[in-house]
């Protein structure tokens, strides 16, 4: 990688041509309407922020199995896919590109969300530390159900059916959620996964049910608009294991069959909420550089020098935003200019309406 790029240099990714390498990363909002549906509000938000080389759409359950929280977005029906066509007609008209996140939460979830109250499924009977976030408000996790053996190729099959609906909604690709201790991960990790069967056990066990989720999606989509990501520093949703180099090198490793159109890595931070610095331990993006073949996105609380820098140097071939996403929906013109951002009101992150949604001003806006 050159010195000489940076965060408006173009790139091509997969068979899309990004004209600045500055990606709004998957940040869930909890908005959707009835039914899970996405609204015309949510299609104003993606559209404000469709100046991004690559925005990625929120987390979003490929069945009603895979819901964790209240009023986010689903793929599973045809309203919900026609909702989505909303958002995609929306950011295309405004000359954006836009991936959709595909996500089942695991034991993440409650069985006030989950269809006829039933307990949420993981790979092990593993309670989670914490609340989930309900239509009542926060309640204690349960304890999950262990799926069946039997029962994996139906996950399997929700994966691929939603990234069949993805493309009849008009996305321009979709990333894999195997991250941020959500099912995949659950999956991947042995703090999480104790199974005895052929998913469980060795790293190759563990990382059996992504790789089939892979191959189904890309069987979809061809494997240059599919991303996948990771989060291989992870703790939230009590997340752990007991060797993360080893397992996230073979992850990155055997994913390269798939030719990805990406790997996005969640970074570790000293402190996400009040510092940009970088943890310097941990598996960063850099490490991944060698082991995968394709483009890497950084993500985790870079802002505009830092993002300069990670592409810089090589280790990222393009930075993934959020809270700053949040605030800002001109976010690369804000870049451009080296002009102040908006600070986000982290009151308005999850629920509610139009308020800290689609009414923060663009650069525009607040210079007339």
């Amino acid at each position: 990688m050159s010195a000489n790029v940076n965060l408006f240099s173009p790139v091509q990714l997969g068979s899309l041509e990004l004209p600045n390498r500055i990606v709004m990363a998957p940040l869930t909002r909890m908005r959707a309407g009835a039914g899970n549906v996405p609204r015309a509000m949510n299609a104003t938000y993606y559209a404000q922020r469709a100046s991004a080389g690559l925005i990625i759409a929120e987390a979003t359950q490929v069945s009603p199995q895979g819901q964790g929280y209240a009023n986010t977005p689903g793929i599973h029906s045809p309203e919900q896919v026609a909702g989505w066509r909303l958002v995609t007609d929306a950011v295309h008209a405004r000359g954006g590109r836009i991936f959709l996140q595909l996500w089942h939460v695991g034991r993440i979830s409650h069985p006030s969300l989950q269809p006829g109250g039933e307990l949420p499924v993981a790979p092990s009977a593993i309670a989670p530390v914490g609340e989930a976030m309900t239509n009542e408000g926060p309640k204690p996790f349960v304890t999950p159900r262990a799926l069946l053996t039997q029962e994996i190729p139906g996950i399997v099959e929700q994966y691929r059916q939603g990234a069949e609906n993805a493309l009849a909604a008009g996305f321009d690709g979709v990333e894999i959620h195997s991250a941020n201790g959500y099912l995949l991960d659950q999956f991947l990790q042995d703090g999480t996964n104790k199974r005895t069967d052929e998913y469980g056990g060795s790293i190759e066990n563990r990382a059996r049910l992504l790789m089939e989720v892979t191959e189904a999606v890309v069987s979809v989509w061809g494997g240059e608009r599919v991303g996948i990501r990771l989060s291989p520093n992870g703790t939230f949703n009590s997340m752990s294991d007991s060797n993360p180099a080893a397992l996230f090198s073979y992850v990155a490793s055997a994913l390269n069959r798939f030719g990805l159109a990406y790997l996005h890595i969640v970074e570790p931070r000293l402190d996400g909420n009040t510092t940009l610095e970088v943890n310097t331990g941990g598996l960063s993006v850099g490490y991944f550089r060698p082991i995968f073949k394709g483009m890497l996105i950084a993500a985790g609380g870079y802002d505009r020098e830092l993002g300069n820098a990670v592409l810089a140097s090589g280790d990222a071939d393009l930075v993934a935003y959020g809270r700053l996403y949040i605030a800002n929906p001109d976010l690369p013109e804000r870049f451009a200019a080296n002009a102040p951002l908006n600070k986000p009101d982290r009151d308005t992150f999850y629920g509610g309406d139009e308020k800290g949604y689609i009414d923060y001003p663009s650069l525009e806006l607040q210079t007339v």
